[in-house]
């Protein structure tokens, strides 16, 4: 299964993809798309649509996985970050590829194994889990690796434990 990982962001969006065979990981790619402050949202908007649109038609990933919308003390950020998860969603149903949204909380659990874990420690599981040389940056980009890991498991949990049920999909 390739899982395409996205941390949403207008200032920087980061994205990871990788293979989930087995219980092995290989990780294909993974960097940042960065939109300038000074452009219009919606201009900002169109650059992360089209690179998700690139990643889409270049890896074909089979699922499509994004950290869900959290609510943040600064609404100005939660708007923020609404806009662009709207894109990469948009771009996802487009192309007919199932998303699944984690909380952060999720991704801290699948990948620490402790939903409170500190973002260095979950930045430190990534490179040792993913069996990277050092650890992604900027911390976007760790995110969004850390999110392809929390799919593949929990993906991969829900299908035996839901293994039979035909509402599940999993037949």
């Amino acid at each position: 299964m390739i899982i395409l990982g996205v941390d949403p962001g207008t200032a920087i969006t980061g994205y990871g993809i990788t293979e989930f065979r087995g219980n092995r990981f290989k990780v294909i790619d993974y960097d940042k798309i960065i939109t300038a402050a000074d452009l219009p949202l919606a201009s900002r908007l169109k650059i992360i649509y089209a690179k998700i649109e690139e990643l889409l038609n270049k890896f074909q990933p089979d699922h499509l996985a994004i950290e869900e919308l959290f609510f943040n003390k600064n609404i100005r950020t939660a708007l923020s970050v609404g806009h662009a998860r709207g894109v990469v969603l948009l771009a996802a149903a487009n192309h007919n590829i199932p998303t699944f949204e984690y909380t952060p909380l999720q991704v801290k659990q699948a990948v620490v194994g402790y939903g409170r874990a500190e973002k260095k420690q979950v930045q430190e599981m990534v490179r040792i889990i993913l069996n990277l040389g050092k650890v992604p940056k900027p911390d976007d980009v760790a995110d969004a690796l850390a999110i392809t890991i929390c799919h593949a498991h929990s993906f991969k949990l829900n299908k035996i434990t839901l293994k039979g049920d035909k509402d599940a999909g999993f037949y």
